[in-house]
């Protein structure tokens, strides 16, 4: 495809276009998304919001692994690759090879059923599309604001799903005690109606996030027992996901990550176009920020011995300020790094995974469900957190190795190929 060629409306992005530090940024993601994800796929439930169930009393060495995930990828992965997303939004609806209203939406549509399909069939519940899919929706119709605007709006954000979280713990704060005096209470007709609602609240909160063992026993038989089995729970949280977790957090929580990577595009921050010594300025701001706030909440959560209370995320009201920092400080240093001429044996297969990268993901689904649930080996609940690690590692070593192989071949990763063409209405050239 010539260069002139690739400028008309209604053509997919060539290769000669691509900006190369956004694949490396977005496949540096992409690999860092799993850190989190395989928590999801290899223990049972209530693990990743509340580490407690299966870190209290733990060994030294499952607290550390847990530890070093939380200070140093927790929510910033997932928050680098939706800064990520919103610049792609700005890069393929903008300018002078902008795309109209009608390619955008068809995009996503079909991202959304792609995030549906690694939800239901791939049997992921914590997959990240559909939220992307629904919030990027909204992008297109806030292209065209001046990155102050998007920035300052993404801070605005910020600040509220902070408010919301300080609120969330004030109010199952007093939820817990209320329940603690009704289970204390010697005469329950003297138990006050709004403690007695406040109970119920807080019962019905920690459900979730307590398993006993009959409860453990059975969410292992039917994530482990066969693909039906694993289907039909699976199908179960998700509800619970798009019924109260999308629209209550990871929508605002991509959204104001996507409106702080379109305006970060626009201050052509994410293209590498800055100083070395302006991403040196970013990343040691960044990481100094973050690492310090989730240090601290860190530190919190283990001397609580893992108290759900400080250990859930979304009752932290420094939350997003820790991992606004982490996100900042991956940015630049990765760009840093660029700049000044490392990673240069990394920074192709990086590349390589970030043009992949709804095909890596999807992949990563497989892979996962294929070692964990009913589908195939079925060890969900049987590995230590620790043990998971050596998988994230191997499928990492996969992926760098199978990215730049099929690229060599063929222009686009194939997820990445079936999306152009249902988007654009005709099949692109897949081989070089």
């Amino acid at each position: 495809m010539s260069r002139a060629t690739s400028k008309i409306k209604g053509t997919p992005l060539s290769e000669t276009h691509r900006v190369e530090s956004l694949d490396v940024l977005r496949g540096f993601a992409l690999l860092g998304i799993l850190l989190l994800n395989i928590i999801g796929f290899g223990l049972l439930s209530p693990s990743y919001s509340n580490p407690g169930f299966d870190l209290a009393g733990s060994s030294t060495v499952n607290i550390t692994t847990y530890a070093l995930v939380e200070l140093w990828a927790e929510g910033a992965m997932r928050g680098l690759f939706s800064i990520l997303f919103g610049a792609g939004v700005v890069l393929f609806a903008t300018g002078e090879r902008g795309k109209g209203a009608w390619l955008h939406y068809k995009r996503t549509f079909w991202l959304l059923v792609f995030g549906l399909v690694n939800a239901y069939i791939l049997l992921w519940n914590g997959d990240i599309l559909v939220t992307y899919a629904l919030a990027g929706a909204l992008l297109f119709l806030v292209r065209n604001l001046n990155p102050r605007a998007l920035v300052l709006s993404a801070g605005v954000l910020f600040v509220l799903m902070s408010l919301l979280h300080a609120g969330m713990k004030v109010g199952l704060t007093e939820a817990r005690a209320a329940s603690e005096r009704v289970a204390d209470a010697d005469d329950p007709g003297q138990v006050l109606e709004q403690d007695r609602q406040a109970a119920i609240s807080w019962q019905e909160f920690i459900a979730d996030f307590e398993l006993d063992e009959a409860e453990t026993a059975k969410e292992m038989v039917a994530r482990n027992s066969s693909y039906c089995s694993a289907f039909v729970w699976n199908a179960g949280k998700n509800g619970e996901v798009y019924l109260l977790v999308l629209p209550l957090f990871w929508f605002w929580d991509a959204l104001a990550m996507m409106l702080l990577g379109m305006g970060l595009y626009k201050y052509c921050v994410l293209q590498g176009e800055r100083s070395k010594t302006f991403y040196l300025k970013v990343m040691v701001a960044g990481f100094i920020v973050g690492l310090t706030i989730n240090g601290l909440d860190v530190r919190d959560v283990i001397t609580s011995n893992f108290d759900i209370m400080h250990a859930f995320g979304q009752m932290q009201w420094t939350y997003h300020l820790g991992r606004l920092g982490m996100c900042l400080g991956y940015i630049g240093l990765l760009l840093w790094c660029l700049k000044a001429g490392y990673l240069v044996a990394l920074k192709s297969r990086l590349a390589a995974v970030g043009r992949m990268a709804l095909t890596n993901y999807l992949l990563q689904s497989v892979i996962c469900s294929l070692i964990f649930t009913g589908a195939g080996f079925g060890l969900v609940g049987t590995l230590d957190r620790f043990e998971l690690y050596p998988l994230v590692l191997a499928i990492w070593v996969l992926q760098l190795w199978f990215s730049p192989l099929w690229l060599e071949r063929y222009q686009f990763g194939p997820v990445e190929w079936l999306w152009r063409a249902l988007t654009y209405g005709h099949a692109p050239a897949m081989r070089r």
